[in-house]
């Protein structure tokens, strides 16, 4: 297919979508920010800013015309967003869709039924059925969890109060990708568009189970001091819908149960590092890492 040189994007200003827009700046893509009416963030001049209304195909349809792909980085508050900008892009043409997905296999079913991630599979879905109607192409990138926002949160290890839940024993192998790896295969997805189409790809800069990554650590900011706690994923699981049928925010703990739980596709056998540039860590890489997170 024809090469991808203008990229508008969603989500720009969130966790993930400054490192995303920083990447296709660097690598020479054209770059239109898509933005809510009345949002105050300020952008490197050579930005475009498109001012949209999700609730307006029109303006969607007018930021997104003369676009060879859209990128959504929105969060998970804004993935029901993205079923009117797919209905825009395909409605002027737009190449390829790139969807808010970067956690587990964004194919694996079992992940997709938790709550949180339900809105992933219906602009899947939808994806899916343009691509076959030949309206549009699509690419799902699959990351794991981010490295580096999910340590410093404590959320997959604590590095500053030495702390690890050990989930179900802490031996299942896990795929995990930094932010900065995520942005990179984001443009190289872009730079690669027939190899990448219509397809889920995957990248990881590590996979490592929690004990291991629990030793690596130790490693990069001394052995003593620790606390680890084995919880199971089952029970989490239990209270986890039990909040979310009183309407209270679960979403944490399905993220968890999705990363760390049997069968959700969270360890990456196969990945497409080399076609996207993304580097596997050597085990003192990765140490160094997390070195370089606690200080």
């Amino acid at each position: 297919m024809a090469s991808i040189t203008k990229v508008a994007i969603a989500g720009a200003t969130g966790n993930l979508g400054p490192s995303v827009l920083k990447q296709l700046l660097e690598d020479g893509f054209k770059v239109t920010v898509l933005a809510r009416k009345g949002a105050t963030h300020t952008f490197p001049p050579s930005v475009t800013v498109a001012e949209i209304d999700y609730e307006s195909p029109a303006s969607l349809e007018k930021a997104l015309s003369g676009q060879d792909a859209v990128v959504s980085a929105v969060g998970f508050d804004g993935l029901p967003s993205q079923t009117p900008l797919v209905q825009a892009a395909v409605k002027v043409g737009v190449k390829r869709f790139i969807p808010s997905e970067y956690g587990g296999d964004a194919e694996n079913e079992k992940i997709l039924s938790l709550p949180p991630f339900r809105p992933k599979k219906v602009v899947t879905d939808l994806l899916k059925k343009e691509a076959a109607a030949g309206s549009i192409t699509y690419t799902l990138i699959s990351t794991g969890p981010f490295l580096d926002m999910g340590t410093r949160f404590g959320f997959i290890i604590d590095l500053k109060n030495k702390k690890i839940n050990l989930w179900d024993g802490g031996e299942r192998p896990f795929s995990t990708t930094t932010v900065a790896s995520t942005a990179k295969a984001v443009s190289e997805v872009l730079k690669h568009p027939e190899e990448t189409k219509n397809r889920n790809v995957h990248v990881h800069n590590a996979h490592v189970s929690l004990k291991e990554l629990l030793e690596h650590a130790k490693k990069a900011v001394g052995p003593d001091g620790w606390t680890s706690e084995v919880k199971s994923i089952d029970e989490h699981l239990k209270r986890a819908y039990a909040e979310f049928e009183k309407g209270k925010d679960s979403r944490v703990e399905f993220i968890a149960a999705g990363i760390w739980g049997e069968g959700y596709g969270a360890h990456f056998e196969q990945v497409d590092n080399e076609l996207l540039g993304v580097k596997e860590f050597t085990d003192a890489e990765l140490q160094d890492y997390l070195k370089s997170l606690a200080n």
